[in-house]
């Protein structure tokens, strides 16, 4: 079969319903929601439309689980991640033509998360037997301390539509090695990669109601109360500031633990003793992994002022020379965007540079339809009133601008209210370091296009969000600390 029929076969077989208590059920008002494929603008199928009751049903299944989830040995934990990643493995190509038909990313990109995703429960079985604690005399002498790590109780994990299956697998796991029950709401434009991951769970053994999946068209009414109910003791959210900062403010009244993913708006920074050829090379994994759909993406180009006409043309060449369809053609390298708003968005910000003075280098302009394609974007000059300067951009557009000195290219890169990622490129080992320090990030690739990686703590700083995932860190964040105060 080609990618094509391969992606119908695993859009028809993959269930549509809630996954709740270990069981596929319609939504209590029977409503459903279309799935779209943004490469045709067409529906793929429909879902089961999740309500604010099957939200609490989820919750409720979650509770009653909690307790023997908790009680369960780490080994058999572990097991059940080390089984899950094997079948994810197994059913790759499946699950890759499935992301890409609803997300529209190249397959070539969704074979990568799918082995990517899979890591994360590998990584984690490993982790579940390893969680630690501290036996120690008092100072003093006189009593001795216990320290235990226990699991948070049950969580709520919102994921987003441009990683669909490598953000779920990373708040899965760490959820599941560390003893905690979940609600998954995954993003409505992307709900079909959740329900194959709650199926292949469900076939690795994970007990009933430890994991929970319900898909939504309308999420607030949904996630709102959850969050406010008090028996949810935890929320892991990757989207939008915006959205963030609102589920930030619903956690307060319960004082729930929190794991924020937002939004970035990285820098790439390329200094004159750059290998220019790795460079180039770093910018188009940095910019056009995903279409550039994603957090991580390089959002504003620094070239330093000798090599920036060099650097500017050679990624022009590059963006401009890639090919542009549907993802599950195998020779697109460019896939659609997720939905028109977003093409609207890109085109909106390009349009803006441009009419402050930037010049287009390549592409500029949105592509024809059927579906949400635009081309990949390279402009110079731009300035720094231009939105796309301040916005994160998700889209395949880079923005060059020139600077002079170091400290320039420090102050614009850290001008910014995020802080997820940023990317420097140098062989001046004591500029790396320097520079690598003075940026206000949580993360940087150094002379790499690429940071993420499930053995190591991703997340940012300032208003890029709280806390990490993956790495020793991640399951930490599903683990509270117990002290207890010995004679």
């Amino acid at each position: 079969m080609n990618e094509f029929e391969v992606a119908r076969e695993a859009v028809e077989s993959v269930p549509k319903g809630l996954f709740v208590s270990g069981s596929w059920r319609d939504a209590e008002a029977g409503g459903a929601f279309a799935v779209e494929d943004p490469a045709t603008g067409k529906a793929l199928c429909s879902v089961a439309d999740a309500t604010p009751a099957d939200g609490m049903a989820a919750l409720e299944a979650a509770v009653a689980a909690q307790d023997s989830w908790a009680a369960t040995a780490p080994r058999e934990r572990g097991e059940v991640l080390r089984r899950a990643h094997e079948l994810l493995l197994a059913r790759r190509e499946e699950f890759a033509a499935l992301m890409t038909a609803e997300m529209g990313k190249p397959i070539t990109e969704s074979l990568g998360e799918v082995a990517y995703a899979a890591e994360f429960f590998r990584w984690f079985a490993e982790e579940a037997v390893r969680i630690g604690g501290d036996y120690a005399v008092a100072p003093d002498g006189g009593s001795r301390f216990l320290v235990m790590r226990r699991p948070v109780g049950p969580s709520l994990l919102v994921t987003p539509w441009n990683f669909p299956m490598a953000m779920g697998t990373r708040k899965i796991g760490p959820a599941v090695a560390a003893g905690c029950t979940m609600v998954l709401k995954p993003a409505e434009q992307t709900p079909l990669s959740a329900l194959a991951l709650a199926d292949v769970l469900r076939e690795a053994g994970l007990p009933d109601g430890v994991l929970n999946v319900v898909p939504t068209s309308t999420p607030g009414p949904l996630v709102e109360p959850l969050l406010r109910d008090g028996r949810i003791r935890k929320l892991s959210f990757t989207g939008s500031t915006a959205v963030g900062r609102l589920l930030l403010g619903q956690c307060a009244g319960q004082v729930l633990r929190v794991s924020l993913e937002l939004g970035g708006n990285a820098p790439f920074i390329v200094f004159a003793d750059a290998d220019l050829d790795a460079a180039v090379e770093g910018a188009m994994l940095a910019k056009m992994r995903n279409i550039g759909e994603a957090c991580t993406a390089a959002n504003r180009f620094y070239a330093e002022a000798p090599i920036a006409e060099e650097f500017t043309r050679r990624l022009a060449e590059r963006m401009g020379g890639l090919t542009i369809g549907p993802g599950l053609d195998p020779g697109t390298q460019v896939g659609p965007l997720i939905d028109e708003a977003g093409r609207q968005k890109v085109a909106a910000l390009v349009d803006d540079a441009v009419s402050r003075g930037a010049t287009v280098r390549t592409g500029g302009s949105a592509a024809a339809g059927p579906g949400y394609f635009y081309p990949p974007t390279v402009l110079s000059g731009v300035p720094a009133d231009a939105r796309m300067r301040h916005e994160e951009i998700f889209g395949p557009v880079a923005p060059v601008t020139v600077f002079d000195t170091e400290d320039q290219a420090l102050a614009w890169a850290n001008d910014t209210e995020y802080g997820l990622v940023a990317y420097v490129y140098t062989r001046d080992l004591d500029r790396a370091l320097r520079v690598s320090e003075a940026l206000q990030t949580g993360m940087v690739g150094l002379n790499r296009g690429v940071v993420s990686n499930p053995a190591a703590p991703f997340g940012g700083v300032k208003h890029s969000g709280l806390g990490r995932e993956g790495g020793k860190v991640g399951i930490e964040e599903f683990l509270e600390t117990k002290y207890i105060a010995m004679n």
